[in-house]
């Protein structure tokens, strides 16, 4: 069990993994950097100096932060936009990739028949 715990650990997508986790808890501190110290004070003001995170309500004895769940929101949208420019971003680069090989020449596809032939052993 041991020894396959260390193949597991070693074997690159769990390190990957690893990384990827780090990068994302980085990400999502900036994330939460731009919104909370930049976005949501330039918000706040344009509404008429609102200030998000003291806005409550109150029902019964229950105080409920709602300004908090407006910023969380924000940078959930802000992640996910981020992120939806990295894949389309990718993506565009696999298409690009794929769509300028271009079809083999008569040489080419002689040299590949040439090269069967050979294997076969004909």
């Amino acid at each position: 069990m041991i020894k396959e715990f260390k193949e597991f650990i070693s074997k690159g997508n769990a390190i990957d993994l690893a990384v990827g986790v780090i990068i994302g808890g980085a990400f999502g501190a900036i994330v939460n950097s731009i919104v909370g110290d930049l976005l949501m004070p330039l918000i706040g003001i344009i509404l008429g100096g609102i200030n998000f995170s003291g806005l409550t309500v109150t029902i019964g004895g229950a105080v409920l932060p709602y300004g908090k769940f407006i910023q969380a929101v924000i940078n959930f949208l802000i992640i996910a936009f981020v992120l939806f420019l990295i894949v389309k971003s990718i993506n565009k680069f696999r298409s690009v990739k794929v769509d300028e090989i271009p079809p083999p020449t008569k040489d080419q596809e002689l040299l590949g028949e040439i090269r069967d032939l050979l294997k076969s052993g004909k």
